[in-house]
């Protein structure tokens, strides 16, 4: 039997590598920027063209590299953070392990100029699916400057697995958010195809959350601090009345490094019990500062999952700390006992008589008098059965098209409408019936491109966003448009609303956009290349039909089953639900 077993070359190993490593373009940009701050930058510049599958680049003024350096960074765990394995528990750089260079330059061209500030000239390194092309002196700053190309060009399989390049390059935002919030003392820059987004100053991390995430977050935070023996706590959390309804901005940093922890997550969520509307996440930007030998950063490839040694104790110190920062600055209302509401106790006076409490009772009482037992009789049947149903309740108000004979009587509430036909009962969810309406209403005009009607605000909305929403917004623009939406880009994260849909109120056209931004932002990846079709009829039918949701008369019950069974497929919700069950003689029979 001949030998099975071979040894990898390294070409291979460093794409098996790269496989876990450099996941999408994102996963490069985080890998470059971090090796800038760990090289002392002051000033990083992230270039970015067709969302990474063209062009990454990266230029920093940090302690750049020698010539042997630069040809050595690309050698497969080749690194200048650790020299033992006991050096890995006293890390406290970003990146250590020495293997993202090489996984890089094994999918990509890379190009690479960097000088240190004693050598008069730079090195310039060019390599090519993991081939040294050229190494030569070359004019150039101090610091590195490297670039990616063509990422993926020699593993099409992955290439095909990007998605769009909207979706791809919002990773890359996130990925450029994380460490810039991590270090506010450094300048950062950032151009998408040729058009600056960012650059932003050093300062506090406050400012730098605002820089990021829009003005707006100047009232919306408060600060967090508390200090153990054990760890240090720091950053800033959201108000509870600007929670959203799905997770936006929520960073965890353990010193300095960006990370992902649910049980950590759950304590924080946890000191907002009966604080949140059901459903809602507040924003946080929290750091801890741990000694390093108290954690485990080697369990995850990108570094962003780490092993605490005493993970319930700090659950229990942070779960404290978030609660004794919304104390101190009023976001839980005190208790305050002399307040307007409180019991009024008049005080006793010497001259009052003290008399014990007295018990009245009609001694002439018979229960089981005639009047007493109608009295209890027509209590007990209010209270235990609804009211009976004649046949003078039913009303025949029209016909469906296949001919079918529809009666019904009125609405169950605000919810239901209970409807007879072909001797079966129809059970109709109001408020799925009008999405299933408002839904199909904003497909057609998606694929008409003809706008739904729109009312023009008397005095037009300004609406400011951060950079990441701001581009979320224009691409939406047309979309919104169809919706009824008269909005237009202002610039600088500015949007102007002149006309909204008709039926959405004046003051809920601020909370409309920034839900739909949240759900384009949570959507599954699939339906974010066309989010007008799916994403946005449903957001824009959710809104619609809350607001329409009400006690109808008999006529408004008509328009309303006559516009659902206009509809295709009128029984599923857009999401998927029941819009109405059917009940037969026989299933109702079944429950006696």
């Amino acid at each position: 039997m001949s030998d099975v077993i071979k040894l990898l070359s390294d070409h291979v190993i460093n794409q098996i590598a790269a496989g876990e490593v450099i996941q999408r373009p994102a996963s490069a940009v985080k890998e470059l920027m971090e090796n800038a701050v760990d090289a002392g930058a002051t000033k990083i510049k992230l270039i970015i063209k067709d969302a990474g599958k063209t062009l990454i680049r990266v230029i920093d003024n940090g302690s750049g590299m020698s010539d042997t350096d630069a040809r050595l960074c690309f050698e497969k765990h080749a690194t200048s953070k650790i020299t033992t394995a006991d050096d890995i528990f006293s890390v406290t750089t970003n990146g250590f392990r020495g293997e993202a260079l090489a996984s890089i330059a094994a999918i990509s061209t890379v190009e690479l100029k960097t000088r240190t500030v004693d050598s008069p000239t730079g090195t310039l390194v060019e390599i090519e699916n993991s081939k040294f092309i050229t190494q030569e002196p070359c004019q150039s700053e101090k610091g590195t400057s490297i670039s990616i190309k063509n990422l993926f060009f020699n593993v099409p399989a992955r290439k095909t697995f990007l998605k769009s390049d909207q979706v791809e390059f919002r990773h890359i935002m996130e990925e450029f958010h994380r460490i810039a919030l991590s270090h506010p003392e450094v300048e950062f820059s950032l151009f998408n195809n040729d058009e600056q987004l960012f650059h932003i100053q050093p300062g506090s991390l406050k400012h730098r959350i605002m820089a990021l995430f829009g003005n707006t977050y100047d009232q919306k935070i408060v600060p967090v601090v508390e200090n153990t023996n054990l760890v240090n706590i720091s950053g800033f959390i959201g108000k509870p009345e600007y929670a959203k309804k799905t997770r936006g901005e929520q960073y965890f940093f353990v010193n300095h490094r960006y990370i992902k922890n649910n049980y950590l997550h759950h304590a924080l969520q946890s000191a907002y019990t009966e604080l949140l509307a059901k459903e809602s996440y507040p924003s946080y930007f929290v750091f801890f500062d741990i000694p390093p030998g108290k954690i485990d950063v080697n369990i995850h490839p990108t570094k962003t999952e780490i092993k605490f040694e005493d993970e319930s104790m700090i659950y229990a110190i942070l779960k404290s700390a978030v609660k004794r920062a919304l104390g101190q600055h009023n976001v839980v209302p005190p208790m305050d006992f002399d307040r307007e509401g409180a019991f009024e106790i008049s005080p006793i006076k010497k001259t009052d008589i003290i008399r014990q409490p007295q018990i009245n009772l009609n001694p002439d009482y018979n229960p089981f008098a005639e009047e007493a037992r109608t009295v209890i009789s027509r209590q007990s049947s209010a209270v235990s059965h609804p009211p009976q149903l004649t046949t003078d309740d039913l009303q025949l108000i029209t016909e469906t098209e296949a001919g079918t004979q529809v009666k019904w009587h009125e609405a169950w509430g605000k919810e239901y409408i209970i409807v007879s036909a072909d001797e079966k009962l129809i059970l109709i969810n109001q408020r799925l019936a009008w999405e299933k309406i408002f839904f199909e209403e904003a497909s057609a005009a998606f694929q008409k491109h003809e706008n739904l009607p729109s009312q023009k605000e008397l005095f037009p909305q300004t609406i400011q966003v951060s950079t990441d929403d701001a581009a979320i917004m224009t691409t939406l623009l047309p979309e919104l448009k169809c919706l009824g939406f008269d909005i237009n880009d202002f610039g600088k994260q500015t949007f102007i609303i002149y006309g909204i849909p008709s039926g959405v109120e004046s003051g809920a056209a601020a909370a409309f956009l920034e839900g739909v931004v949240e759900n384009y932002k949570n959507t599954i990846e699939s339906e974010i290349k066309n989010p007008g079709n799916s994403m946005l009829a449903k957001s824009y039918a959710r809104k619609m039909a809350a607001k329409t949701v009400k006690i109808l008369s008999q006529e408004e019950q008509a328009l309303l089953i006559d516009r659902l069974f206009r509809t295709h497929s009128p029984a599923i919700a857009p999401e998927g639900r029941h819009v109405f069950i059917e009940l037969s003689p026989d299933t109702i029979e079944s429950w006696f």
